[in-house]
C-alpha cells in the first residue's frame, strides 16, 4: 500500500536519528555529563525526545508486521482477514503518530521564556490592563506546574503597571511540546481591551492596549557573549508607585547595550549584584530574541508577529468586558467567558493557536 511506501522512506531517514539516541543514551552516563547539571539537562531533554522517535518507529514497524503476517494467513485461512481492518487502522494511526513526532519544532520549545508586559495607548487604564495580563500569565502559568518570578516592574498609583518583567520556568525537563516556550510563544502582539474604566465618571466604554513580548530565556552564556566594554551601568535607588524611593541604597540598576541600545532595568532584587545578574540575564535572552527575529526574516520564515509598537491597529486579541468575550483575531477564536480567561484559563485561546501551528508543521512534514 502506498502508506507503507512512504513511511518506510521516512523510516530510512530515521537512522541519523535512532544513531544520535543510542550515542546521547551513552553520553549521558559518561562523568563529564554527570558533572555538568547543565550539560545533563541538554542531555535529558534531548534524550526524551530521540525516545519518542524510538518509540514512534517501533509502533510503526510492529503495526506494519502484524498486518503482513494477518495477510499472508489469510491467504491460507480467510478467518484471519477479519484482523485485517483493525491492523490497517492501527498503521495509519502509528503513521499519524510518527508524523506528529517527525513535525518540524522550534529547537527553542522545551526553553522557559521572559515574558513582558508593557502598558501602551490608554494611559491608566492601560496600565491596570497591563497588570490584569501579569496575573493572567501567572495563573495560567501555575495550572501547569510553571514557576513565575517577578524581575521588574515599574508600578502606578492605582495597581498597575507601566511594565513588568516575568521569569516563568517549566520545573524538570520538558519535552519540547509541553514546554513554557512551546505553550506562550504564540502571545506576543498587542492585547486591546474594551471596558469601562476605573478613572471613567459617565460610564464609556473605551479602547486601549498593552503590548506583550515573549523570548525563550537562553541557557547559559555562551549562546550569547556580550562584551562588557559594550555596556554602560547605571545604578539608582528602587522606586514605587508616582517614583518614591523604596530603598536607601543604590541597588536598582540600569544596563544600557550601546551597539542594540537594548535598555533593562532591574530594580526588584535586594542587591546591586543581584540586579546586575537580572539584568544580564534579560538582556541576553533579548539580543538572542532579536538575533532569531533577524535570522527568520532573513529566511522569509518570519511566523506569528511580536509586538513592535504598542498601536491598537496591531491587535491580535481582543478582550472586551461588557460581552464577556476573548477574541482571538489569527485564528478565529471567540468565547464568552473572560472572566475565566483572566483567572488563567487560557488553554483554549493557546490551543487554538497551538493546533494551527501543527497543522502547519504537519503539512511540511508530510510534504518533504
Amino acid at each position: 500500500m502506498a502508506l507503507d511506501k512512504g513511511i518506510d522512506e521516512e523510516l530510512h531517514a530515521l537512522a541519523p536519528l535512532l544513531e544520535e539516541y543510542a550515542q546521547v543514551e551513552a553520553a549521558m552516563s559518561a562523568p563529564e555529563t554527570l558533572a555538568d547539571p547543565m550539560l545533563m539537562r541538554k542531555m535529558g531533554r534531548r534524550f526524551a525526545e530521540l525516545s519518542r522517535v524510538k518509540t514512534g518507529a517501533e509502533r510503526y514497524l510492529r503495526a506494519k508486521d502484524d498486518l503482513i503476517a494477518a495477510r499472508e494467513l489469510a491467504q491460507e485461512d480467510p478467518s484471519f482477514a477479519s484482523e485485517i481492518p483493525e491492523l490497517e487502522d492501527e498503521l495509519r494511526a502509528a503513521h499519524e503518530s510518527l508524523l506528529k513526532i517527525l513535525a518540524p519544532r522550534e529547537p527553542e520549545d522545551a526553553l522557559d521564556v521572559i515574558l513582558e508586559i508593557k502598558a501602551g495607548e490608554g494611559g491608566e487604564e492601560s496600565a491596570l490592563f497591563a497588570s490584569d495580563l501579569a496575573r493572567m500569565y501567572s495563573r495560567y502559568a501555575e495550572s501547569k506546574g510553571w514557576s513565575v518570578t517577578e524581575l521588574s516592574s515599574t508600578p502606578t498609583e492605582l495597581g498597575g503597571f507601566k511594565e513588568i518583567s516575568l521569569a516563568i520556568r517549566a520545573h524538570g525537563t520538558p519535552l519540547p511540546e509541553e514546554g513554557v516556550w512551546a505553550h506562550l510563544k504564540y502571545e506576543g502582539g498587542v492585547h486591546r481591551v474594551q471596558r469601562v474604566p476605573v478613572t471613567e465618571s459617565q460610564g464609556r466604554i473605551h479602547t486601549s492596549a498593552a503590548g506583550v513580548f515573549v523570548m525563550p530565556e537562553i541557557e547559559d552564556d555562551t549562546q550569547i557573549v556580550i562584551d562588557p566594554n559594550d555596556l554602560r551601568i547605571d545604578v539608582y535607588r528602587s522606586s514605587g508607585p508616582g517614583g518614591q524611593s523604596v530603598n536607601t541604597t543604590d541597588s536598582a540598576v540600569r544596563m544600557t547595550h550601546i551597539p542594540s541600545g537594548i535598555v533593562v532595568s532591574m530594580q526588584n532584587e535586594k542587591s546591586q549584584l543581584q540586579n546586575k545578574e537580572a539584568a544580564l540575564r534579560v538582556l541576553a535572552s533579548r539580543l538572542a530574541a532579536e538575533a532569531r527575529a533577524k535570522k527568520e526574516a532573513e529566511a522569509c520564515a518570519q511566523r506569528l508577529s511580536q509586538v513592535r509598537t504598542v498601536d491598537r491597529s496591531e491587535r491580535v486579541r481582543t478582550y472586551n468586558f461588557p460581552e464577556n468575550r476573548i477574541a482571538e483575531h489569527r485564528t478565529g477564536y471567540k468565547a464568552h467567558n473572560l472572566d475565566r480567561v483572566l483567572e488563567g484559563e487560557l488553554s483554549p485561546v493557546i490551543d487554538s493557536l497551538r493546533e494551527a501551528d501543527e497543522a502547519e508543521r504537519l503539512a511540511q512534514a508530510a510534504s518533504r
